[in-house]
C-alpha cells in the first residue's frame, strides 16, 4: 500500500490573510464544510488570539464540522495556547499548532532572542499544549532560512517534548526545489526521533515554486503538505493544494502516495473560496482556472476529439468539472432544475429550492440556455448569504451621455418599504448614493469587479464589491444578473447585510 500523504488547509487562517480577505463565522463555516467534504484531513481554522472574531470563527468550526481535525494556531506562549485550546476543544479531533522562528535574521531582529531562549520556549509551548491534547504541532517559521544543525536541534527537542507532527516552513518563498528537497533530505536524517513525528511543509509562492517545493519535500520524506485552496495567502500566496493533489494524484507512478482527497469536489471547492474572499481565479490556474481545460488551436482540437488523453492529462470530470446533455431553459422543470443541481453537488432544503427555482425561471425568461456556471451563480447568490435586513425591492436608472446619471431605488428595509433618488458620477454612484440614503450606511469603496459568469450578451454579470468598516474590516459582497446594475445593487445590499449580521452577531 503507497504511503500517506495528509493534506492540512490553512485557507481559513493562512488564506484569509491575504490583503483584503477577512470572512465571517458563517462563511468560514461553508468553507470548512466543503474542505471537510473534499477530505481534507486538518483544518487550520484561524489564530484565535489575534481578535474575539477569529476566536469565534476557529470555535464555530470546531464545534460543528465533524470527521476532521482542526487545528489552532498559537505563538510559543502560554497565553496563546491557553486561548487556541478554548477555541477547539470541542472539535472531534483537535489540534494545537504552535510555532517560534528559528533563523538567525528572525531570532536578532524580531524576536531579540539567542538560540538556547529560542530552543527553552519552543519546548515550553509544546509541553504546555501537550497538557491539552495530545495532537501538538510545532513549526519552526522561517525554517529553510535556518541553521540546519540548530534546526534539527530544535526538532528533536519539541518531538522528544511530544510534538507529533513537526513543520518546515519556506515562510518567505526562498527555497528552490532541488535545495528543499535536499534540506528535507538531510533534516530527516540528522534528526533524533524523527520517526516519532510527521514531517510538514509549508511553503510560500513568493518566487512562484511553493507548489513544486512542496513536491520535492514530498520526494525527500514530508507526509503532510499544508496550503490553501486557489494558493490564496499573504504576499504571492501559499501552495495551491488543489494542484498539490493533482499532482500526487495524476503522477502516483513518480510520487508513490496517496491522499484520503475525494477529487471531484475540487473545483466546487475552489469556485466557493473564490465567492467568498472575493478573490478571482485567474483564467489560466493550473487545474481550476477557466482555460485550464479549454483548447482552441485547431491540432489540440482535432486531437482531443479523437483521444483526451492526446492533449488532457487529467480528466476534468476528475476535479468535478461536469459535463451533461441535460439542457435546462424556460421550460424545464423543478425534477430536471433539482436533478442538475444534485450532479453539480448541491444538496439544498426544500425551501432553498424553491427559492432557487423561482430565481432560475426569472432568469430563464432573459436567458435562452441556462449554463452550470448559471445554476452555480444563482445558488451561491440566493441561498449562500446571511439574513436580509436590506432587500432590493425595485430599481431604475437612468443614464446617458446627456443626462445625469440618476437611480431611484426602493429597498425593504425590517419589512418596511423605502424610496430614494440619488445622482452620481455613474450609474453605479447613482445606485450606491441612492443605497446609502435608504441604510444611513456609508463606508469605503475597497474594491469593484464585474466578472462574467458565461459567455454571450446575455450572461450572467457577476459583480464583487468590498467594504471597509469603521474598524477597518474588509467586508466582501456579491451579486449576479444578467443586467450588471441589477447585480451591482444586489452586491452592494449583500455586503451591506453582512456587516449588519456581523454588528448583531
Amino acid at each position: 500500500m503507497a504511503d500517506r500523504v495528509y493534506l492540512f488547509d490553512t485557507t481559513l487562517r493562512d488564506g484569509e490573510q491575504s490583503p483584503g480577505v477577512s470572512l465571517n463565522v458563517r462563511e468560514k463555516l461553508q468553507i470548512a464544510r466543503q474542505l471537510a467534504k473534499l477530505g481534507i484531513d486538518i483544518i487550520e481554522a484561524g489564530f484565535p488570539v489575534a481578535s474575539p472574531g477569529d476566536f469565534q470563527g476557529v470555535q464555530a468550526v470546531a464545534r460543528e464540522v465533524r470527521g476532521i481535525t482542526v487545528a489552532a494556531l498559537a505563538r510559543a506562549r502560554s497565553q496563546d495556547i491557553d486561548q487556541a485550546w478554548e477555541a477547539i476543544k470541542a472539535a472531534e479531533q483537535a489540534r494545537i499548532h504552535t510555532f517560534i522562528a528559528t533563523s538567525d535574521v528572525h531570532m536578532q531582529y524580531k524576536l531579540r532572542m539567542d538560540r538556547e531562549q529560542v530552543l527553552e520556549a519552543a519546548v515550553a509551548a509544546v509541553r504546555h499544549a501537550k497538557q491539552y491534547t495530545e495532537d501538538v504541532e510545532f513549526s519552526a517559521e522561517d525554517a529553510s532560512r535556518s541553521d540546519l544543525d540548530f534546526l534539527c536541534r530544535v526538532l528533536a527537542a519539541v518531538i522528544e517534548a511530544g510534538a507529533t507532527t513537526v513543520n518546515i516552513p519556506d515562510t518567505v518563498g526562498y527555497a528552490d526545489p532541488n535545495e528543499f528537497g535536499d534540506f528535507i533530505r538531510q533534516i530527516m536524517e540528522k534528526t533524533p526521533g524523527i520517526e516519532k513525528a510527521v514531517v510538514s511543509v509549508h511553503c510560500h509562492n513568493d518566487l512562484g515554486l511553493a507548489v513544486a517545493n512542496s513536491l520535492a519535500a514530498v520526494n525527500n520524506g514530508a507526509r503532510q503538505v499544508e496550503g490553501t485552496i486557489n494558493g490564496i495567502g499573504e504576499r504571492a500566496g501559499n501552495a495551491a493544494l488543489e494542484e498539490v493533489i493533482m499532482a500526487l494524484h495524476t503522477r502516483r507512478d513518480r510520487f508513490g502516495v496517496q491522499t484520503g482527497v475525494v477529487t471531484e469536489e475540487i473545483y466546487r471547492t475552489s469556485k466557493l473560496v473564490s465567492t467568498l474572499t472575493g478573490m478571482p481565479v485567474q483564467f489560466n490556474k493550473a487545474i481550476v482556472g477557466k482555460n485550464a481545460f479549454l483548447h482552441e488551436s485547431g491540432i489540440h482540437q482535432d486531437g482531443v476529439l479523437k483521444e483526451r488523453t492526446t492533449y488532457e492529462i487529467m480528466d476534468p470530470a476528475k476535479i468535478g468539472i461536469t459535463m451533461t446533455n441535460l439542457v435546462l431553459g424556460k421550460h424545464s422543470g423543478r425534477h430536471a432544475f433539482r436533478q442538475r443541481l444534485a450532479e453539480l453537488g448541491f444538496k439544498l432544503t426544500e425551501e432553498e429550492l424553491n427559492q432557487a427555482f423561482a430565481r432560475f425561471k426569472q432568469l430563464a425568461d432573459t436567458k435562452k440556455t441556462i449554463t452550470d456556471e448559471d445554476l452555480e451563480a444563482i445558488v451561491e447568490d440566493e441561498i449562500r448569504k446571511v439574513p436580509a435586513t436590506f432587500e432590493l425591492e425595485y430599481l431604475h436608472v437612468f443614464s446617458g451621455t446627456t443626462v445625469k446619471p440618476t437611480a431611484v431605488t426602493a429597498l425593504v428595509v425590517n419589512g418596511e418599504l423605502i424610496q430614494e433618488a440619488a445622482c452620481g458620477n455613474g450609474a453605479v454612484d447613482a445606485i450606491y448614493r441612492c443605497i446609502e440614503k435608504i441604510t444611513g450606511r456609508k463606508y469605503p469603496l475597497v474594491s469593484y469587479v464585474i466578472d462574467a459568469v458565461t459567455s454571450g450578451t446575455d450572461a450572467l454579470a457577476s459583480v464583487t464589491v468590498k467594504l471597509a468598516n469603521e474598524q477597518d474590516k474588509i467586508y466582501t459582497g456579491r451579486g449576479v444578473d444578467t443586467d450588471v446594475l441589477n447585480a451591482s445593487a444586489r452586491a452592494y445590499i449583500n455586503v451591506l447585510n453582512k456587516i449588519v449580521y456581523d454588528e448583531q452577531k
